[in-house]
């Protein structure tokens, strides 16, 4: 019993929370991400290398013919699936430079304050009367 109120406690806690709306969110934009990569960016660079699909671009390891469908070329033994590697690597690319705008976009909003504020904001308030007596008594002790 002692285990399941941890859990429950553990479960309920906001990060957990948050991270499971992120997983979610995340998964839910890596599809979108992954249909502009596949559906519109990948489209024109096959066109450009000979009008094929980018991602079954292969090189046949097992005496393959070149012009087999991608699945087939598996099929008949081992492939170097470097057009499906390219695709899925230009994938994460986007995302990970999304995600980055996303977080500097959310560190700009979070901080207040312009730099000239934070500059000023650095700058240490001046001592109080009380600080200033003590240190002249200190000085004055010290003589």
């Amino acid at each position: 019993m002692a285990m399941l109120e941890e859990f429950k406690k553990f479960a309920m806690k906001g990060n957990v929370v948050d991270l499971a709306v992120g997983v979610i969110i995340g998964g839910a934009f890596g599809r979108i991400v992954d249909s502009l990569v596949q559906d519109v960016i990948m489209p024109p660079i096959g066109k450009l290398f000979g009008g094929l699909d980018f991602a079954s671009y292969y090189i046949p390891l097992n005496g393959q013919a070149y012009g087999l469908p991608l699945a087939e070329a598996k099929k008949a033994g081992a492939v170097l699936a470097y057009g499906n590697f390219f695709t899925i690597l230009l994938n994460f690319v986007i995302l990970a430079f999304v995600i980055f705008q996303m977080v500097r976009l959310m560190n700009r909003m979070r901080s207040p304050f312009s730099k000239e504020e934070e500059a000023a904001a650095a700058v240490p308030a001046p001592p109080s009367e009380e600080v200033v007596l003590l240190r002249e008594i200190r000085d004055s002790l010290k003589r």
